[in-house]
């Protein structure tokens, strides 16, 4: 898939990372009292779990500031990556939250802690799953219309924060039959945001590794070849390269072999432009004559 972020895409993913630190540090605060009122490890490390939300947010907010800076001397294709590092270190974020959690929740199984949850701690799990269910549908709908990898890893993070409230709310009715229960939660929740993260890397490096251009985008600039009504020129051989604010797709056609040069260059420079002007991509396009041997040819 192609993240590309224009500048009214980057205010709408502005948007969802402020909404996201007020909101989810109105919920710490109840988690964490809740959590403490009611000696729960297991709502206390969902708290922590919120305010990462938070923290993950600001570092959004700092990653989508960078990847807005112009191209310069030493970033000639723009500072849109920045994105990218911000949605690994959100990943790393989890990854911590995870450990710890699950470090304590073993220590308090190890010393056979039990736990009485209360209405309190029932009530605060229950608001947390409604709100943090709204947010996730926020950031995901955010996300997609402004193709933020960052707000989609938000977005994730919400989801983890909301499916480990639930998991926490089923505990707390079962606590008073299993000394046990709250330990456990706190390893479940733990893992169930270490997930997160893990998913959050996959999808990110997948980006910064290297992209093979999709079938949709293919099947695009292919129309656009051909529309141009200059015969069959054969594209093949698709790159991407992604900058998240800026694209480069190349590709190779073929054109006769005795084609004048200037008229060769008004071609491909008209399928360049209109790729810019359909698609929002700077496109490269390589000649290859039509005759061209096949034991060189580079055709996928």
């Amino acid at each position: 898939m192609i993240y590309k972020i224009t500048d009214e895409k980057s205010s709408l993913a502005n948007r969802e990372g402020w909404v996201s630190i007020f909101v989810n540090l109105l919920l710490f605060t109840l988690k964490y009292w809740a959590g403490v009122v009611s000696g729960s490890l297991a709502l206390i490390a969902d708290a922590w779990h919120t305010l990462s939300d938070s923290i993950s947010s600001v570092m959004l907010l700092i990653g989508l500031k960078f990847a807005r800076k112009p191209a310069d001397k030493n970033h000639p294709f723009g500072h849109g990556r920045s994105e990218l590092v911000t949605s690994l270190l959100i990943g790393s974020l989890l990854g911590f939250v995870a450990f710890y959690f699950a470090n304590e929740g073993i220590a308090k199984l190890w010393g056979h802690e039990s736990t009485s949850f209360g209405l309190i701690a029932i009530i605060a799990t229950v608001i947390s799953v409604v709100v943090k269910e709204a947010l996730v549908k926020y950031a995901f709908y955010i996300g997609k219309k402004s193709n933020s990898l960052s707000v989609l890893a938000d977005g994730w993070h919400h989801r983890s924060d909301a499916i480990s409230s639930v998991v926490v709310l089923i505990g707390i009715f079962l606590g008073k039959y299993f000394w046990w229960i709250d330990g456990v939660l706190s390893i479940i929740v733990a893992l169930l945001i270490l997930y997160s993260g893990v998913k959050i890397f996959i999808n990110t490096t997948a980006v910064v590794l290297g992209e093979e251009p999709n079938e949709e985008l293919i099947g695009r600039v292919k129309q656009i070849v051909i529309k141009q009504d200059y015969g069959d020129l054969n594209p093949h051989h698709f790159h991407i390269h992604n900058y998240v604010m800026h694209q480069e797709l190349t590709f190779h056609v073929n054109l006769p072999n005795q084609m004048v040069i200037e008229d060769a260059h008004r071609i491909i420079s008209n399928i360049e432009h209109t790729i810019k002007e359909e698609l929002g991509i700077d496109a490269t396009i390589h000649i290859e004559p039509l005759s061209y041997d096949k034991q060189c040819m580079h055709i996928d």
